[in-house]
């Protein structure tokens, strides 16, 4: 039986691991602005005030709306397409506690299980959370690792690129291994069973969970896998229009991510050539992907200096990175951690 003192412990480990992961978010993220402004920037950096005028200000929020509510639509959709229906309300609670974990964890690992954790709290079984959470972030990875080597062979402004050449010559075996992964995940699920089973067996033998723990656990873990198998299969039979929503509206909040630069560049009075502001955007967030940093702290900003370097001018160079990394990362994270704080004690105050 787990007694209040292990639950208290429990939870201050993990308060203190997501503050060890919030620091070094932070730590990393000064560290790549630092590069940034030390490199690219000549050193320069001031605010214009012509990001604060009415007008691009309600341009910045509209595209901010959007880019939320796209979000949340896009795994609304896929849930629905499983036969889920989920309050909209909820829908968008969890993009902000997506934002904030997928942010301060490596590899944005903990954004998917606190996907999982919210929609199982919220009566959507594990294996069709695991399978809504897998299938939105498969519908991104294609977009983007299909964009990818098109922008890379395309654009002046990426050729003889230092970053982009390094990545060039991986990119292949990146995407094959990536979507090497998602295909056995979603189409055999049941190779995994074996070496996870192996994994909890290993786990027993060396003492690390319990016999009637480690029974439950296999018992749980096949039980779960075959039912994310099913529910992949029901996403595909689903109904017509869920299935070309969840895909219309990945493809826009992936635009409206995408464009955040360019419009922060355009009300700086650049001329922008918006197909090479984004194609540059889609490189740096493939790049991303494969970050061992929190949210890619620290990379991201440091591969955009090196992109937008000879498009911006040094002083506006760090304003832009601010600007992009605080409406699609920061804001959200902040959000996310208050709501984050408020589903704990309310799911506290149900389970107590």
């Amino acid at each position: 039986m787990t007694d209040s003192t292990d639950i208290d412990y429990s939870q201050r480990t993990s308060g203190r691991r997501l503050a060890i992961f919030s620091l070094l978010f932070v730590a990393l993220t000064a560290a790549g602005l630092y590069t940034v402004y030390d490199q690219f920037a000549e050193r320069s950096i001031n605010f214009d005030n012509r990001l604060i005028q009415p007008a691009a200000v309600l341009s910045i929020i509209g595209l901010l709306l959007i880019y939320f509510v796209a979000d949340g639509l896009r795994l609304y959709f896929t849930l629905r397409a499983l036969g889920q229906r989920m309050a909209l309300s909820t829908m968008f609670r969890l993009v902000f506690i997506n934002l904030f974990f997928s942010n301060i964890t490596p590899m944005a690992t903990g954004g998917g299980f606190a996907q999982i954790w919210y929609l199982n709290n919220h009566g959507v079984p594990v294996g069709t959370a695991t399978a809504a959470t897998t299938i939105r972030t498969v519908l991104a990875v294609i977009f983007i690792f299909s964009l990818t080597p098109v922008f890379l062979l395309t654009l002046n402004a990426l050729k003889d690129h230092a970053i982009t050449g390094s990545v060039g010559t991986a990119l292949a075996v990146f995407i094959l291994i990536y979507l090497g992964f998602f295909a056995i995940l979603l189409f055999r699920t049941h190779w995994l069973i074996g070496p996870l089973s192996k994994l909890l067996s290993t786990a027993r033998r060396m003492h690390l969970i319990s016999e009637s723990r480690h029974r439950r656990w296999q018992f749980k873990a096949r039980r779960e896998m075959l039912r994310f198998s099913g529910s992949f299969s029901d996403y595909l039979r689903g109904r017509p229009l869920f299935v070309v929503m969840s895909i219309l509206f990945t493809a826009v909040f992936l635009l409206s991510l995408f464009s955040f630069p360019a419009l922060l560049i355009y009300w700086l009075g650049y001329s922008v050539d918006y197909l090479v502001s984004l194609g540059l955007l889609v490189v740096t967030t493939f790049i991303m992907y494969f970050s061992p940093t929190p949210g890619a702290s620290g990379i991201s900003e440091g591969i955009f200096g090196s992109f937008f370097r000879d498009i911006l001018s040094g002083n506006h160079l760090i304003l832009v990175i601010v600007g992009w990394r605080l409406l699609t990362i920061y804001l959200g994270m902040i959000i996310g951690l208050v709501v984050f704080q408020r589903e704990l004690i309310a799911n506290r105050r149900r389970t107590g």
